[in-house]
């Protein structure tokens, strides 16, 4: 089950619309953390709910299975590793945009590839 959802899981950021023009980059780290301190970034469609810790921890769920992984901020982006419920998600570094304080969208790839925009609650 978990093989069959894996290319839906992973091909979520392509199915959501980006507008450039109304994020702007996080590209230091502190201000990221001020944005993620005590919140959690949410997906209500997929049932996915992420928190990302200080210390580079990530937990949470997607779809009822859990997801665990690590984080760093490198050379102005968001670098993390994933596992969601034994299915490896590859390390990747990733774009930072915030839309005020109440979302952030993630472009895989630094930048150039796909994103995914989640609500900060």
């Amino acid at each position: 089950m978990m093989r069959l959802l894996a290319p839906f899981f992973l091909s979520l950021a392509a199915l959501l619309p980006a507008q450039a023009q109304d994020y702007t980059p996080v590209k230091e780290k502190d201000a990221f953390l001020s944005l993620i301190e005590g919140r959690s970034l949410r997906m209500p469609l997929y049932g996915l709910t992420l928190s990302l810790t200080p210390d580079g921890r990530i937990v949470g769920q997607a779809l009822g299975w859990g997801i665990s992984g690590s984080w760093r901020w490198e050379d102005g982006f968001f670098c993390r590793d994933m596992d969601w419920s034994g299915m490896e998600i590859p390390f990747n570094c990733q774009l930072v945009e915030a839309k005020g304080v109440t979302n952030l969208r993630f472009t895989v790839d630094k930048g150039v590839g796909d994103s995914a925009s989640f609500r900060l609650q």
